[in-house]
């Protein structure tokens, strides 16, 4: 029997390399030089297991962690283990399962492979260098972030003085976040230079409005004339009193309709958030009008297209009540986006809220093209006439083009 010859670039005995290589790979976790572990080329008996395993450093909830990623054909999985489990783990799997590993350090590629002669193993330098372990939990980075008071936000009980949102108001801490993320896409579509002038139909205790100007304002450095419009006079009286406590220059709260918007003139935002039926399809109207540069509206309570809806290719959803609400509720957005087209605007109709919110999570987002659509029209009425109605509301977005 011939007596197993040490490699010269890898210092030990070839049949202790399994143990000597989880030696090489605890070392390398233990003194941060890891990169990576690659197991590859199962055996033929073991083709159900993954095509190949990759570990990487990790942080979970403050705690190293070394993850397994799983390749299979379709799909991968990962596994988040300690050092400890990650050893036990690779010794089960080096050799009865996988016949190839490479381990990626700080200072070498050792790669081990099974051969008909046993094992061989080879020491090259390094091509990969080890990064920092990124946190898999660490909280999401919003534009308003947690831990840093906002003004607004404490003013409006969101936060605590120290910059902590309140358990009870996460979801809508959520909701302000996911919102300035929407309106942040479209900042490029706004004035490059000068005072951006928005308008906020309908809005309410106007967390979203003063958000809105946080973002404009504060985060972009921009002048902003903001006008919140709002039916409601004992809400627009508090919205007041917080942009007059906070002294928040370039925003304005009036109580009307949305005619208490005629005297603005331009207007390069147009915002309509929950207005109830069809006083959304209005605001769009307004916002044609003044030849907005972005639209952004989330519909709520879409009740007008459900009595006047007659659709005999849809007879079996019609039928029951709760669908019809539903159906008439997605057409009738489907029906204003349209419209914006035929207006001139590239819409989208994006989640706006997770439903844990509110159903009502759809918004519609409208950008000004160069040049309308030429097929817009024919799309337009061809949904009008699938539906089997003549006249709605939202023709007035139409119209104003």
């Amino acid at each position: 029997m011939t007596t197993p010859v040490p490699d010269p670039l890898f210092p030990f005995p070839s049949q202790s390399m399994p143990h000597e290589f989880l030696d090489q790979f605890r070392q390398a976790v233990e003194t941060g030089a890891l990169a990576s572990l690659v197991l590859a080329r199962p055996r033929r008996d073991r083709k159900l297991e993954p095509r190949k395993q990759t570990v990487r450093p990790v942080v979970i909830r403050n705690e190293p962690r070394l993850q397994w990623e799983q390749q299979f054909e379709r799909q991968q999985t990962h596994l988040n283990l300690t050092l400890d489990e990650s050893l036990a783990r690779a010794e089960s799997l080096l050799g009865p399962v996988y016949q190839d590993a490479v381990l990626f350090t700080a200072t070498a590629d050792i790669t081990a492979r099974v051969t008909p002669e046993g094992v061989r193993i080879q020491r090259k330098p390094p091509s990969q260098l080890p990064q920092a372990a990124p946190a898999h939990d660490r909280r999401k980075e919003h534009l308003i972030p947690e831990g840093v008071p906002c003004l607004f936000l404490v003013e409006l009980d969101v936060m605590t003085q120290d910059g902590k949102v309140k358990q009870s108001r996460q979801k809508k801490f959520r909701q302000i976040n996911r919102y300035l993320e929407i309106v942040n896409d479209i900042v490029p579509e706004l004035p490059a230079e000068g005072e951006i002038r928005v308008v906020d139909f309908g809005c309410g205790l106007s967390y979203l409005t003063f958000a809105l100007h946080h973002l404009l304002h504060v985060i972009h450095g921009r002048d902003v004339a903001l006008l919140g419009i709002d039916q409601n006079e004992h809400v627009i009286q508090r919205c007041r009193q917080i942009a007059a406590k906070l002294k928040l220059t370039g925003l304005e709260f009036r109580s009307g309709k949305i005619s208490a918007a005629e005297s603005v003139g331009r207007v390069d935002l147009a915002v309509s958030l929950h207005a109830c039926d069809t006083a959304t399809d209005h605001a769009l109207a307004f916002a044609v009008n003044s030849q907005a540069a972005v639209v952004l509206a989330a519909p709520c309570c879409q009740h007008e297209l459900s009595t006047k809806i007659d659709s005999p290719a849809m007879e079996g959803i019609l039928r029951h009540g709760v669908l019809k609400e539903r159906v008439s509720a997605m057409a009738t957005d489907a029906l204003r986006a349209a419209a914006l087209e035929v207006a001139g605007y590239r819409t989208q109709v994006i989640e706006f809220i997770d439903l844990e919110h509110t159903p009502k999570n759809l918004l519609i987002r409208a950008v000004r093209r160069q040049k309308p659509s030429p097929e817009a029209a024919a799309r337009y009425a061809g949904l009008k006439a699938f539906l089997g109605v003549e006249t709605l509301a939202c023709d007035a977005i139409v119209q104003g083009r």
